[in-house]
């Protein structure tokens, strides 16, 4: 297990209020490496992390934040390379771009912010910085909730022609650039809306105004591009951290909860992939697609309540 230290330096820039989350101050934080992350803010009590998955950004988390502001000292970030957050070039072999890099920006964040010890919430690509960070910082992270993946060398190990047809874009963002860039260029409206209403099993679950914001950032080419190498260090650099560990497990509570009617549901038996992984592992499907902090909010928020509050 690598157990990394962390450069706690850096500074903050008021941003104003957020428009999406209520009660919610936006602000950008710098790091010592000169990576600028927007994250929103709120709350009091134990710290809690939200990490936003593909095509979203922390805006998310709109439907549940608020409510966990109540008891938590909640924060939301934009992942390097999505939303308002900095997109660096994606370095040798995509490093720059490894959940390993994305974990560090958002351990640096908390732990500058004053928070050496919190839990964190992961969805889709959030879910898998999440799992690299309690691998990397056991120290810091005091448990971890997984929402509706797999472990990723497990799925690309057991990829078959459903898991690739279902999940073409692990397939078709990780091709050298700039293939998959130049096509998304010709209508990234249409890629973008497509995903997600694939991908979302409640009709209305992403409504406009938050759709409108995904799109904001999506239309971004720099955003597109970073899209593309994130999912190129998932087939490359990731799984060779993963490699390196596969004798380490997450020793805190693990909570993988997924959404039946989705493909990672469906595909494979969720709860056994992460005891693979972890010691302490609990969770269910709930009745949604692939977004269940969008899709079933309220059914989420029962099942955070209860595991952060054990």
């Amino acid at each position: 297990m690598v157990s990394l230290s962390v450069e706690t330096s850096g500074h903050f820039t008021p941003i104003g209020q957020s428009p999406f989350l209520q009660g919610f101050s936006l602000q950008d934080f710098t790091s010592a490496e000169n990576i600028g992350i927007r994250f929103a803010i709120a709350g009091a009590g134990p710290a809690l992390l939200l990490i936003h998955g593909h095509p979203q950004t922390h805006v998310t988390w709109r439907k549940i934040a608020p409510e966990l502001s109540r008891r938590y000292t909640v924060v939301t970030a934009d992942l390097r390379g999505y939303g308002d957050s900095d997109k660096p070039e994606g370095g040798a072999g995509h490093v720059n771009y490894s959940k390993r890099a994305m974990a560090t920006d958002l351990v640096q964040l908390m732990q500058a912010l004053g928070h050496r010890h919190f839990a964190v919430v992961g969805h889709d690509r959030g879910a898998r910085v999440a799992h690299r960070m309690a691998l990397d910082y056991p120290q810091a992270v005091s448990r971890v909730a997984l929402f509706d993946i797999a472990p990723t060398a497990t799925m690309y190990a057991r990829t078959n022609k459903e898991f690739a047809t279902r999940y073409f874009w692990w397939f078709f963002l990780i091709q050298p650039y700039p293939l998959p860039e130049r096509l998304i260029d010709a209508d990234p409206e249409f890629f973008l809306r497509k995903h997600i209403d694939g991908q979302n099993k409640i009709a209305g679950a992403t409504e406009a105004a938050a759709l409108e914001e995904y799109l904001r950032c999506y239309l971004d080419p720099r955003t597109r591009h970073a899209i593309c190498e994130d999912y190129r260090a998932a087939a490359s650099i990731d799984l060779q951290h993963d490699d390196e560990d596969k004798a380490n497990r997450i020793s805190v509570p693990v909570l993988a909860l997924w959404g039946k009617r989705g493909t990672v549901g469906q595909l494979y038996d969720v709860l056994q992939t992460w005891r693979e992984k972890a010691d302490q592992v609990s969770g269910r499907a709930l009745d949604c697609g692939h977004t269940l902090q969008e899709e079933s909010p309220q059914e989420v928020l029962e099942e955070l309540h209860q595991f952060l509050g054990a």
